[in-house]
């Protein structure tokens, strides 16, 4: 009899031993499950949450519930919020709900519900940032040696200058009303990151050896200097080439001229004939009498009337 009592007792032992371990298995397994994964997204990127969702699913959002669902054989539609609309759906090769064109509101928590055998969650903390806008730097201030690197202030950015791996500088800021800004006064880099993003500026040094300023845009500015000074002795070149191409045009144009004037006009030596008494004097011509009406004028026009006269026989040119 105390054997039997026994035995019941140690049974009874073993089942609680056992119903422990099952409830401390389950609740460690709910942990794991229940745990949420702290993510990152991009403005204007896509997310895709990775839980696969093969044949049966929703996606929650915050304290707005359910926000999209998939039974089987189709794909649920958005159901609350409007602004996921045209933006959020089930990539079929992944089987992933993925969000696109990330807005910064759209942070938060989202839950997968996996309904496809039986109920698995998986939580996911989405924090959407900005990429990190590129570094500005100042011109070399010739007083101090040192240029100014600053960068757009926003979420989680943080300003860092290096002289090669070595970091000489580090700023961040909460208040996003504020740029950051350092000073570097030797050679080295500045680069602006987010934990999504970065972006490096090259820096040359700002002084050299003799404490002058080192211009980092004279290099620049020469190479335009030379330029400008070559387009403008090309333009003068060739104004001054016009001007001569024209100059021997009009004087071409004017030896043509008097070589035309020349082949036109013919001189000769001309002899009047002399009347004898017995002849009479021609007065059937008009030509002769203007002339004799002007004796001291002579013209051109009277040469060659005098020459067509003695090409008739009226003027003896012997």
């Amino acid at each position: 009899m105390n054997h039997l009592f026994r035995w019941k007792r140690l049974a009874r032992l073993m089942f609680m031993l056992l119903y422990f371990v099952i409830n401390v298995l389950c609740a460690s397994q709910q942990t794991v499950q229940s745990e949420t994964q702290q993510v990152k997204g991009i403005v204007g990127q896509s997310f895709s949450f990775q839980e696969r969702v093969i044949k049966s699913g929703n996606l929650l959002y915050g304290d707005l519930g359910s926000i999209a669902n998939v039974y089987p054989g189709k794909e649920g539609n958005i159901t609350l919020e409007k602004r996921f609309e045209n933006r959020l759906h089930l990539n079929n090769a992944t089987r992933y709900f993925t969000l696109s064109d990330l807005q910064i509101d759209d942070a938060g928590v989202y839950t997968v519900e996996n309904t496809d055998e039986e109920k698995k969650t998986s939580a996911f903390e989405l924090t959407v940032y900005n990429s990190v806008s590129k570094p500005q730097v100042t011109e070399c201030d010739s007083s101090s040696c040192s240029v100014v690197c600053s960068v757009d202030n926003e979420k989680e950015v943080t300003l860092t200058l290096y002289r090669g791996e070595e970091i000489l500088n580090q700023t961040s800021s909460p208040d996003l009303t504020t740029d950051l800004s350092l000073h570097l006064e030797v050679e080295g880099s500045c680069v602006a990151s987010n934990p999504v993003s970065n972006e490096t500026v090259l820096v040359p040094k700002c002084c050299s050896e003799d404490g002058r300023a080192n211009d980092a845009d004279s290099g620049e500015r020469t190479l335009g200097v030379l330029i400008i000074a070559v387009i403008c002795v090309l333009v003068a070149s060739g104004l001054f080439g016009l001007a001569i191409y024209l100059r021997k045009r009009r004087n071409g144009h004017s030896q043509d001229s008097a070589e035309r004037v020349q082949v036109d006009i013919e001189y000769t030596e001309i002899t009047p004939k002399k009347r004898t008494d017995n002849q009479e004097e021609r007065t059937d011509i008009p030509e002769l009498e203007w002339r004799r009406d002007n004796p001291k004028l002579t013209s051109v026009y009277d040469t060659l009337l005098l020459h067509r006269m003695a090409a008739s026989g009226d003027v003896d040119t012997a």
